[in-house]
């Protein structure tokens, strides 16, 4: 409770706290949908927002709100799986190159550099591409995941390098201390509001991919997600058209769930800054 008492004095901790709780709410209303996601012709076509279709309906004989109960859960899976995914890659590459150096350090940002310098872009084209037929929720978030880490590997590698030279860690390497009981009991501190900024970026990052990689064609179309939801409404002209409701409503959990993420990685992470904590103890 006093947690929340303290986050809650930043509005930018209760605004996306607020949103990412209804979009999350709305994701878990999917599970009681009358429809099937993937099916057409369930439902009249092309009915503007009503009492009975809250959102309308699309040109594929879908109901629009359903449908994007279903989108906006399928795109937090995919962010969630590249989001932990990804994480597990940047703190294990960054903590070992940070804090062993040497030749480790060398190898491993050697490795970090090469994926930072490729433009990704187009290799996330090129293999989805290729991987077109097999580009599943879980793969999507994978592929995002692999491709993910490297410049946040980087980051926490600067910080655990900074960690390395505070006076704590050397007196605790003088008094006998091993290295591993020493990076997993006193940097986490430090670095957690790092990792869950970076976290929850990623996820924002891998939504924002998702988007692109579904409006190009290269996922499965079937799938509804944020992505694919809008790359229906662009191949049906539902603006030109004047469905405004089909293409807007994709829009606008995008835009609420970025802002949302965004907001909530910067307040979580100002909250649990040691250096911000000490300061805000200081003026009490």
């Amino acid at each position: 409770m006093k947690l929340l008492k303290d986050l809650s004095t930043d509005y930018r901790f209760t605004v996306s706290f607020v949103l990412l709780v209804l979009l999350v709410v709305l994701a878990l209303s999917s599970t009681f949908s009358p429809y099937d996601p993937i099916k057409w012709l369930q439902v009249p076509r092309d009915r503007p927002p009503s009492w009975t279709y809250i959102l309308g309906t699309n040109s594929k004989g879908q109901d629009v709100f359903w449908e994007a109960t279903f989108a906006i859960r399928n795109s937090l899976i995919i962010a969630i799986i590249a989001g932990v995914f990804s994480r597990i890659i940047a703190v294990l590459v960054g903590f070992v190159a940070g804090y062993k150096g040497g030749s480790i350090d060398r190898i491993l940002m050697s490795i970090t550099d090469g994926l930072l310098v490729i433009p990704l872009f187009l290799i996330l084209v090129l293999v989805a591409m290729l991987l077109r037929g097999a580009m599943t929720l879980v793969n999507i978030g994978l592929l995002l995941a692999f491709f993910g880490w490297a410049w946040d590997a980087r980051t926490i590698r600067s910080q655990v390098l900074s960690l390395r030279e505070r006076e704590f860690t050397q007196t605790s390497i003088l008094s006998g201390n091993k290295t591993l009981p020493l990076v997993m009991k006193e940097y986490p501190p430090f670095t957690m509001p790092l990792i869950l900024s970076t976290f929850i970026n990623n996820m924002a990052w891998a939504i924002g991919m998702e988007i692109v990689l579904a409006i190009l064609g290269l996922v499965r179309l079937e799938i509804p997600t944020l992505g694919t939801t809008l790359r229906w409404a662009l191949t049906y002209q539902a603006m030109l058209l004047g469905h405004w409701w089909w293409i807007l409503t994709p829009v606008a959990l995008t835009v609420l769930l970025l802002i949302g993420l965004y907001w909530f990685s910067v307040s979580i992470s100002e909250y649990l800054d040691p250096r911000i904590r000490i300061q805000r103890v200081g003026t009490r």
